[in-house]
């Protein structure tokens, strides 16, 4: 069952000046690994830019907005990329019920874009 829907879009070159202006901004708004993920693309900012709109995206869905950037992670394995939600966001989904988080990305070479759906399961029939 849908409990919210998120979208966000962001200008990659955006994301590029912050990362160029704010030496502490990617830390900031990132975990480890998605730094990790995103400095080992040949064009970083494109991949920051998604992973910015997803947690956007998420906040959006969960219905809260986002004010703790790093508790929530795009994670990227094979398929699709997912979402772990850390501290208060985890909290806030589990007290709403939210199972989980339905996320997709995607970029041209001027926008970023996340639309993320955040789910709860089914109650008992009847």
């Amino acid at each position: 069952m849908i409990v919210g829907v998120g979208l966000d879009l962001i200008e990659i070159d955006r994301i590029a000046h912050a990362l160029e202006r704010r030496p502490r901004f990617a830390e900031r708004c990132f975990t480890p690994d998605e730094v990790a993920y995103c400095s080992a693309k040949p064009f970083p900012a494109q991949h920051y830019a998604a992973r910015f709109a997803a947690k956007e995206a998420v906040g959006k869905a969960l219905g809260r907005g986002m004010t703790r950037w790093r508790e929530v992670e795009v994670v990227r394995g094979r398929g699709a990329p997912t979402v772990r939600l850390h501290g208060h966001y985890r909290e806030w989904a589990e007290r709403h019920g939210v199972t989980r988080i339905v996320l997709t990305l995607t970029h041209s070479r001027g926008m970023a874009a996340a639309t993320a759906i955040a789910e709860s399961d089914p109650g008992p029939a009847g």
